[in-house]
């Protein structure tokens, strides 16, 4: 009986005006962002040596990633900063906790 006396048309259009406003206020929002993001892109200005250090590439901008990899840890190999393992397991089982008792008091 509530079906048949619901206004259809009303109810399609209070969804169709509340997903228009958050769509609206979602664009606001984006355009908020572009503008901000804007702005401080124009703030950033760089000093006259960083500027001329960008003019110029370095050997780390030059070599790819994988290369830049293995030459760091060839070098830290070299220098004797590699991890030294011990190549030991340490596990330490406790068999005597409480549930573990309390499991066997009752069986």
């Amino acid at each position: 009986m509530i079906l048949l006396s619901t206004d259809w048309g009303q109810a399609w259009a209070m969804a169709g005006i509340s997903v228009g406003i958050v769509f609206c206020i979602l664009l606001l929002l984006v355009g908020v962002l572009v503008v901000f993001s804007a702005v401080a892109e124009g703030r950033k200005e760089k000093p006259a040596v960083a500027a001329a250090l960008d003019a110029a590439p370095t050997p780390a901008q030059t070599m790819p990633d994988d290369e830049a990899a293995v030459a760091m840890a060839v070098y830290l190999y070299m220098n004797g900063r590699h991890d030294e393992e011990s190549g030991v397991l340490t596990i330490h089982v406790n068999h005597n906790s409480l549930w573990h008792e309390e499991l066997n008091e009752r069986l």
